[in-house]
């Protein structure tokens, strides 16, 4: 084994998880030491109930994130929920769908099929994908969640080629599953500018991830139950000191999967986000006990993914 770890470290790798877990002294460029992302943010009703829950709580959100897909918003939804955060400063990031689980394939829901899910199926889905991607941008989207390593691949090269904005975010869904430094290292090297690490890392492992690569990391400090259902709050100090930056994601134990959402579950995903929010600050007030020196982003910050609705191209407005 020692044969691997020093070529471990030839590359640059840790070859251990470390023991001592040290600190991290990689920050956001505002030199802020994590940020708050709600997920699961489905449609135009969810998100004025986070930024209103988050209004009364006092707590700073940085990201929304949804899961539906930008495909299963209306064109006036789209523009909605990107006007929305554009006037808040926030990153709005979308699901780019479809992927295999929602495919017409049996293999992703066969026993064992599971790391199939969240991959995109053959060469249309592949387009398909990327499709979603090109209209969630033209609609002044600047971040997508992807789950795929090759829709990242090319979306990346989509993007150094001009075929989508150059200041558009690729947001790595925890779905992808890379766990280890070595794997998830090929995914900031394909184009991940933030990273969604499996719920489950320990703080070892989470430093290992941290000495590795150099894009903030997303950590659910509390998992939906289909990822795990963990509650990590009494870890969250040394979640930020080892592995900052960090977006600390507020899932929701106990709660529906409502994926795909719609209008038939708009309260409920109206219920959810504000609960999220809740436990947002249930979160960041124990952080504020065991780290009071932990600093946060504060809005706004260059480097976030704010859609730009002023990019959106009269054609795109008016499709119907």
């Amino acid at each position: 084994m020692e044969r691997s770890r020093t070529f471990l470290r030839s590359l640059g790798l840790p070859s251990t998880d470390p023991g001592e877990l040290p600190s991290s002294t990689k920050r956001f460029p505002d030199g802020a030491a994590y940020r708050v992302e709600i997920p699961s943010v489905e449609g135009v009703e969810a998100m004025e109930a986070v930024f209103g829950e988050a209004d009364a709580r006092g707590v700073t959100v940085h990201r929304v994130s949804q899961g539906s897909g930008g495909m299963l918003l209306t064109q006036t939804e789209l523009t909605a929920m990107a006007a929305l955060a554009e006037a808040r400063g926030v990153e709005l990031s979308l699901f780019a769908r479809p992927v295999a689980g929602w495919d017409t394939g049996a293999a992703s829901l066969a026993e064992g099929g599971g790391s199939m899910a969240a991959q995109a199926r053959g060469t249309e889905q592949l387009v398909h994908v990327l499709a979603d991607i090109r209209r969630s941008a033209e609609a002044g989207v600047r971040s997508v969640l992807v789950t795929d390593l090759g829709v990242l691949s090319v979306a990346s090269r989509m993007r150094q080629a001009g075929e989508l904005p150059a200041d558009l975010q690729f947001k790595v869904s925890v779905q992808m599953g890379l766990s280890n430094p070595a794997s998830i290292r090929i995914a900031e090297e394909h184009g991940a500018d933030t990273y969604n690490v499996p719920t489950d890392l320990s703080l070892a492992q989470l430093a290992a991830v941290r000495a590795a690569i150099d894009v903030p990391i997303d950590i659910y400090v509390e998992s939906p139950d289909d990822l795990g259902g963990f509650v990590r709050h009494f870890e969250i100090a040394e979640i930020v000191r080892v592995a900052a930056p960090v977006y600390l994601k507020f899932g929701l134990r106990n709660a529906p999967n409502i994926y795909p959402s719609g209008t038939h579950l708009t309260g409920t995903a109206v219920s959810l986000s504000r609960e999220r929010v809740r436990r947002a600050e249930i979160g960041l007030e124990t952080l504020a006990r065991y780290a009071p020196d932990a600093v946060a982003s504060t809005l706004p910050a260059d480097d976030l993914a704010v859609p730009n609705t002023t990019a959106v191209t009269e054609s795109t407005r008016s499709t119907p």
